[in-house]
């Protein structure tokens, strides 16, 4: 039996093999039940949704969506009306930040058993700053295929229209709340890259100051809000002028700040 396995497997064995860098090698010491496993165990899919434009979702993200066994969902409500749009009838089950740690082993074994499974966060490209690292990690580590579509994600706009360079870059995310927020700062004040930053609108005014505090009221900075959406708009100028415009019109909606490196 292993021997007619082993005659008759496909390319899609060996491709597998290759693209999870597990090395192995189809030989005598395998058995029937080894080679069964790795060739017919699921897929992750890491599929990036619109950050607003619903123009902006991909012929092939439609398509996975609807052949998979299984989408994860930071939110099933939010995510079940661009499902819905897009009329995908497939299953979906909360995935976020409250719950992904004790749902890693339950979805590896799911994919393990042969499902193909989706993650798809709310908006944007899953693992930036949403759930998505723990579960891809985890299926690498036990040899699960892992495949991430390309798609929006909102810092590359606010990159490539800050006017800033981009040559090389440092994504940061969002800065500590509190703790470590003076020290990580003061860090990055001597960084000569350009740096992203994630933001929410009742937190700007604040980060901007620590800005001006701690990289100089004449640092360059890109203020990008509501990406793709109705009202979009980037203010650049240094970070006491953008400061200033965002106090006299304090901002809404979702923010990426863009700041020039220390030169």
């Amino acid at each position: 039996m292993l021997g007619f396995l082993l005659d008759n497997r496909d390319l899609n064995a060996l491709a597998f093999a290759s693209k999870s860098n597990l090395n192995f090698q189809f030989n005598a010491s395998w058995s029937c039940l080894e080679v069964f496993y790795f060739k017919y165990m699921g897929k992750l899919y890491l599929v990036p949704t619109p950050i607003g434009n619903l123009e902006d979702m991909t012929l092939r993200a439609i398509r996975i969506l609807k052949e998979v066994d299984l989408i994860l969902a930071e939110d099933t409500r939010t995510s079940g009306k661009l499902l819905h749009h897009f009329e995908i009838g497939t299953q979906m089950k909360s995935h976020h930040m409250h719950n992904e740690h004790n749902m890693v082993d339950y979805l590896v074994g799911k994919l393990k058993g042969g499902e193909n499974i989706a993650l798809i966060s709310d908006a944007g490209t899953p693992a930036i700053s949403d759930p998505g690292f723990l579960l891809t990690r985890a299926c690498v580590e036990a040899g699960i295929e892992v495949e991430c579509l390309p798609g929006a994600t909102a810092f590359v706009p606010a990159l490539v229209n800050s006017g800033l360079p981009n040559d090389k870059f440092v994504f940061e995310g969002f800065l500590p709340v509190k703790k470590g927020r003076q020290t990580r700062l003061k860090l990055l004040a001597e960084e000569p890259r350009t740096i992203i930053f994630y933001e929410s609108p009742h937190k700007l005014l604040k980060t901007l100051a620590h800005f001006v505090e701690y990289f100089g009221a004449e640092r360059p900075v890109s203020v990008s809000r509501e990406l793709t959406k109705l009202y979009e708009e980037t203010i650049r100028g240094t970070a006491e002028e953008v400061l200033k415009h965002y106090t006299e019109k304090p901002p809404k909606g979702e923010i990426v700040i863009v700041v020039g490196g220390n030169k």
